[in-house]
């Protein structure tokens, strides 16, 4: 590997504001914060609106839409198709 062109891959502390939830994870990413852990230790610290924790598709809450409902209100509306 050729040497000073690659980024500085270190571990990063991801915090999730709406759910209020850290981790961290190995990243590229480059932050000016930082903020100190429950170990001791003084990572780069980076703020999210979302993440695994609070995304509905991974927490479970995802919603469903009635699809068939709205072709049914369509063709009220419009009247079916003639062929």
């Amino acid at each position: 590997m050729k040497k000073d062109i690659h980024p500085e891959y270190r571990e990063v502390l991801f915090h999730d504001t709406s759910v209020d939830k850290y981790f961290i994870v190995r990243s590229t990413l480059q932050t000016s914060q930082t903020k100190k852990w429950e170990d001791g230790k003084t990572y780069p610290y980076f703020t999210l609106e979302t993440s695994s924790a609070s995304h509905p598709f991974y927490t479970g809450k995802q919603k469903i839409l009635d699809t068939g409902g709205r072709v049914q209100k369509f063709e009220k509306k419009f009247g079916k198709a003639s062929s």
